[in-house]
């Protein structure tokens, strides 16, 4: 019985077992199998990855070595301070030394940026009757390459932003003073800082900011007005420090006040007024009013009417920047502010103040148009109201140069909207060069303005009604293409298709022909990526028959010369460069990519393809 007894409970507990076993071993072994797969998937994608990486180092090091004999100074410079960066993980000491060499290249490629731009303008001036001129300014080399060494290594950035310095000093002594702007080597240390804060990059960038944030102007404003976007109580105690300082500074003055102003309440907005009745204004992207602390808002006010309330000067002695005729206009500018949020006894004075400078200021600045000085302060009047202000002038224009003027400024009021019925005003210009160069420039207008808008139909309309140049036209269909593509792939191949007909259209020899098929490629890569890498092979062959083709600084500029109005537009359009899509096809193929590189014949648009080849795989690793 005792025996019998033990014999069942072993009984029960080998039986689950016995049973189990199979499945359990089953289960491992498949995991085991699955873990050494992944495992040897893992490691043949590192040795894929580490040899690509190789491969991408060697490439980059052959053409900083050909790059030493490049004879285009600004090619010479870019792509020396493209691989300084891209290997400055790997060789410090070599990637300084290639940003020595590229700054000193660089310097060579503003100079002779510069003479061609003086040539250009002289031309237009002379085509004018010595009359103005619009033109389009050249890359500035020696910011690019400043800002890559400063973002490696700021003794080295240092030492770069000191020979700068000295060159923008001399070149000083030959240009009118804006002001705009201030002292140019403080302009050149923030421009520099504002680069490394828009890469996302603070630290370093207060690091070079905060040495030349005392005075008021532009650049210290909208340095600290993006810094607000990304730490507001850095930005604000920076800017009460500025508030302080400034009435104490005697060369304060209303062009101070008028710049301290555009960070409450317009920022990134500035205007400044000259005592010869010169205006200047510039945007670099439309806002609101910052939310500010009471306090700052109330110390803005007390600054301000400081400065503007000092005693005139005598006639004949005002040694300021804006000098009676522009006090006269910011007061009157910033006057709804200051009746808005100052103490009404602030405000008294300085309608005392504005009182006493009508009776010195001139009547061109006394009569000076309302909404114009008032742009950003208050509500702009309806778009109705200004079309039928134009109208009545137009009605009671006395010579046909006069109505010619007005006709101009209803035609781009209306294009500002997108209406198409700007083409009608352009239409009734007598003045024939006057109503072709208006066509053409608002039609170019409001192509751009229907794809930041992603008006599809206003943008065909404009491909098929609209005075647009071949690159232009192949522009407009491709980035169409890339509109519709989502809900209507059909059409987007149809569109992208007929901007490759008219890419054909432009002369071989001509560098848009090259632009237009990297325009067509960036498309059909959201298309038919298949396809793209054919489109690729194309947009090579016509580069290779375009010597002047850089394969970068694709832009789109157009311009408007007439008698009343000179106007430039630059536009940067990636998509003519061959940097992006070289990138984009690295990480599909890379050894197909490099080949394809190796197709080009010219040193600059090879050199642009290698270094994109090259960063999309050092830049996977890093990911």
């Amino acid at each position: 019985m005792i025996r019998a007894s033990l014999l069942i409970p072993i009984f029960l507990v080998l039986l689950p077992t016995a049973v189990a076993q199979p499945g359990e071993a089953t289960k491992t072994t498949a995991k085991t199998t699955a873990a050494n797969n992944k495992s040897a998937k893992d490691l043949e994608a590192e040795r894929i990855l580490r040899e690509r990486r190789a491969n991408a180092q060697s490439l980059l090091i052959s053409l900083a070595v050909d790059a030493r004999n490049f004879s285009d100074q600004a090619l010479r410079a870019r792509t020396q301070a493209r691989i300084a960066d891209a290997l400055w993980e790997v060789d410090r000491e070599r990637g300084r030394a290639m940003f020595r060499a590229a700054w000193d290249a660089a310097e060579i490629a503003d100079q002779e940026g510069q003479e061609r731009l003086q040539e250009d303008i002289r031309q237009q001036r002379s085509k004018n009757g010595g009359g103005g001129y619009a033109v389009a300014s050249p890359p500035e080399i020696r910011k690019e390459v400043l800002r890559l060494a400063a973002k490696r290594d700021r003794a080295l950035g240092e030492e770069i932003l000191a020979k700068f310095k000295e060159q923008k000093a001399a070149e000083a002594k030959s240009t009118r003073p804006n002001p705009l702007v201030g002292d140019e080597a403080i302009g050149q240390r923030l421009a520099l800082a504002q680069q490394l804060l828009e890469a996302g990059d603070t630290e370093r960038a207060l690091q070079f900011a905060d040495p030349v944030l005392g005075g008021a102007n532009m650049q210290s404003i909208e340095f600290l007005t993006a810094l607000r976007d990304k730490d507001a109580t850095a930005a604000d105690q920076r800017y009460a420090a500025l508030l302080a300082n400034a009435p104490a500074n005697p060369q304060s003055d209303a062009n101070t006040v008028s710049m301290l102003s555009s960070y409450i309440f317009t920022p990134h907005m500035y205007v400044a007024f000259q005592g010869t009745g010169v205006s200047s204004s510039q945007m670099t992207r439309p806002a609101g009013p910052a939310n500010v602390p009471a306090e700052l808002r109330a110390a803005f006010f007390r600054s301000a009417a400081s400065i503007l309330l000092r005693p005139l000067a005598p006639p004949g002695q005002d040694q300021t920047t804006s000098g009676p005729d522009g006090q006269y206009m910011i007061i009157k500018r910033l006057m709804p502010l200051f009746e808005q949020g100052a103490p009404p006894e602030m405000t008294t004075a300085l309608k005392a103040q504005l009182e006493a400078l009508t009776t010195i200021a001139s009547s061109s600045a006394r009569d000076r148009d309302e909404e114009w000085v008032h742009r950003g302060i208050g509500p702009e009047k309806p778009a109705v109201d200004r079309e039928q202000a134009l109208l009545d002038q137009i009605d009671h224009a006395k010579t046909a140069a006069e109505r010619d003027r007005l006709n101009l400024r209803m035609a781009m009021l209306l294009s500002d909207k997108g209406d198409l019925r700007a083409r009608d005003y352009a239409g009734k210009i007598d003045d024939t060069d006057m109503r072709n160069s208006a066509r053409a420039f608002l039609d170019s207008a409001m192509a751009m303005q229907a794809v930041e808008k992603k008006d599809i139909d206003r943008a065909l309309e404009i491909v098929k009604a609209g005075e647009l140049t071949h690159i232009q036209r192949v522009w407009l269909l491709a980035q169409t293409a890339k509109l519709v593509v989502k809900t209507d792939r059909d059409k987007a191949l149809m569109l992208v298709d007929d901007a490759a007909t008219e890419a054909r259209r432009i002369d071989g020899s001509d560098p848009d022909r090259a632009r237009a098929f990297f325009a067509v490629t960036n498309a059909m890569l959201l298309i038919n990526r298949l396809t793209a890498w054919d489109s690729t092979s194309e947009a090579v062959k016509a580069s290779n028959s375009a010597e002047t083709f850089t394969g970068e600084d694709g832009q789109l500029t157009f311009r408007l010369n007439t008698k009343g109005m000179n106007s430039v537009y630059q536009n940067s359009i990636p998509d003519f460069d061959v940097a992006g899509l070289f990138s984009e096809l690295a990480k599909e193929d890379y050894e197909k990519a490099v080949e394809l590189a190796r197709g080009f014949e010219h040193e600059a648009p090879r050199a642009n393809a290698v270094i994109a080849i090259a960063r999309s795989v050092l830049e996977e690793k890093k990911k």
